[in-house]
């Protein structure tokens, strides 16, 4: 059965907290799919996750970069896994069939509480992952940026 997390953002911005987020899920080893809200902020997080820290490294691409099955972090903003990713990142308010979320051994939906639209987007989500039984799990920042399950 798939986990999914919900990570509210309050204190950092998303490209703060994606690395990080991805830098752990990385470490076990599996393969990871990152499904992005438009295609130009597939350009965008793309570029992050080769800048982000000098001091470290993920390695990743999208459909510019090619050899997507060769890939242990894949890049998108349609609902294709061509890197077998048994593990999913939702940002920028990307929703995936709640259907097709078992394909996933955890999914890890993150969005900005600060942005009125994100938010109404990840209530709609978290409805729709309740409704269908999904084991979901909820974190919030506290005023220290720390993660808190609700």
């Amino acid at each position: 059965m798939s986990r999914i997390d919900f990570y509210h953002l309050q204190t950092t911005d998303l490209e703060h907290t994606l690395p990080i987020l991805l830098d752990k899920a990385y470490a076990l080893q599996k393969k990871i799919l990152i499904k992005i809200g438009t295609s130009e902020r597939v350009d965008y997080i793309n570029t992050l996750l080769w800048t982000y820290d000098e001091e470290s490294f993920l390695p990743h691409g999208a459909k510019s970069d090619g050899n997507a099955e060769l890939q242990p972090i894949w890049l998108t903003s349609g609902d294709d896994n061509p890197n077998g990713a048994v593990m999913l990142f939702l940002i920028d308010g990307a929703i995936y069939n709640t259907a097709e979320l078992t394909k996933f051994e955890r999914v890890f939906y993150i969005f900005d509480g600060n942005d009125a639209d994100m938010l109404a987007k990840a209530r709609e989500f978290w409805k729709s992952v309740k409704e269908a039984g999904l084991e979901s799990f909820y974190w919030q920042q506290n005023d220290q940026g720390k993660w808190q399950q609700k």
